[in-house]
């Protein structure tokens, strides 16, 4: 890739040019799916940009569960969201994949030539024989604590994620709601935080047994308390968050809160791609799974954000979904070609770009 920094931190500067970025294939989202795609792509002799609508590479995953264990990656017993992204980027590196992050793709339009012509809000253009869409569930927003007091707080003591544990290592911290993201944070936050708080709008949760159970230890346990109420108001003397309000059946508590992280769930927003002509169900884009094509030959949609019958949502599936993707693909950028030419696990030009890459790196 074209980057010696830290792999989830790094932000390529959009191109100045106002030319179109020519390639084989337009990679839309830079989560785990999308940089295995890249890989892939590389593998079977595609070049291939990618553009994100975030800041940073990683998607959904980095964003909102950095550091939650990962068990279901072959061959990787266990590993972060964030360690499973470097590896990704470490492993897509030999192909010297553009990437280009804050860009949100707009329209899509195919010419006649059948190529597309793919423009970002902030002025990129690609010009792709294929497209391939690994956008998640699309743009995800949080949804907010409805207090006018909470958005002059939000991204220092009001929260919508947790970037990293040690930020709340030694603080007061309430945790908002009653899903898996929020059971599952409380957790992981417990164990560094002074005192954790759970609050929930009532005593049932609709989260895993087994998280609930995990939770129910905890508190028995006395190592985080867990409060049936909801969110009533926010303290910030000075511009700081000192303490909440509880609305409870028995009256108003105040506890003690020096961060607040609201877990009530997320709204997905396909954003300008539910515009491009796509067949879309529940939010979703209906692929063939033989090659996980849209129903607009060209364009095609793999991970969370693609729908057949039986689709698991799970990394590895998108994986899957992937490979198969850019074997048709290829067919959009080489016609000519009867087959697409696949390097095998012993191929001499791969293993020289991988050496290259890690001599590089090192």
């Amino acid at each position: 890739m074209q980057s010696d920094a830290n792999p989830v931190e790094y932000a390529q500067k959009p191109a100045q040019e106002h030319a179109p970025l020519r390639t084989d294939v337009l990679i839309v989202g830079a989560g785990p799916v999308g940089l295995f795609a890249a890989f892939e792509a590389g593998v079977v002799g595609l070049s291939c940009q990618i553009v994100d609508a975030l800041g940073r590479v990683g998607g959904q995953c980095v964003e909102l569960y950095p550091d939650k264990p990962i068990y279901d990656i072959p061959a990787i017993p266990s590993c972060t969201a964030r360690e499973l992204v470097e590896r990704l980027m470490q492993q897509c590196r030999p192909f010297d994949v553009p990437i280009h992050l804050d860009q949100r793709v707009m329209d899509v339009v195919q010419r006649d030539d059948g190529r597309w012509t793919v423009r970002t809000e902030q002025g990129m253009v690609f010009d792709a024989a294929a497209v391939m869409l690994a956008a998640g569930n699309g743009a995800f927003l949080p949804q907010r604590l409805m207090l006018p007091e909470a958005a002059a707080l939000e991204e220092r003591d009001v929260l919508y994620s947790v970037p990293r544990l040690a930020d709340f290592a030694g603080k007061d911290v309430v945790v908002a709601g009653g899903g898996d993201s929020a059971l599952d944070w409380a957790l992981a936050l417990r164990k560094v935080a002074r005192r954790l708080t759970l609050v929930h709008r009532r005593s049932g949760f609709s989260a895993t047994a087994s998280s609930v159970e995990s939770m129910k230890r905890a508190v028995a346990a006395g190592e985080m308390d867990f409060v049936v109420g909801m969110i009533g108001g926010l303290k910030a003397p000075g511009g700081t968050l000192q303490s909440i309000e509880i609305k409870q059946v028995e009256g108003v508590s105040e506890r003690a809160a020096d961060k607040l992280v609201v877990l009530y769930g997320l709204v997905a927003d396909l954003g300008p791609i539910a515009g491009w002509g796509l067949d879309i169900r529940g939010g979703r884009i209906e692929v063939d799974t033989s090659n996980y094509e849209s129903s607009r030959p060209g364009i095609f949609a793999v991970g969370d954000i693609a729908n057949y019958p039986n689709k698991q949502k799970l990394i590895l599936s998108g994986f899957h979904e992937a490979s198969l993707a850019l074997r048709k693909a290829y067919s959009y950028a080489y016609p000519e070609k009867k087959r697409v030419h696949v390097h095998s696990s012993y191929d001499t030009k791969l293993a020289e770009r991988v050496q290259a890459s890690a001599t590089a790196a090192n």
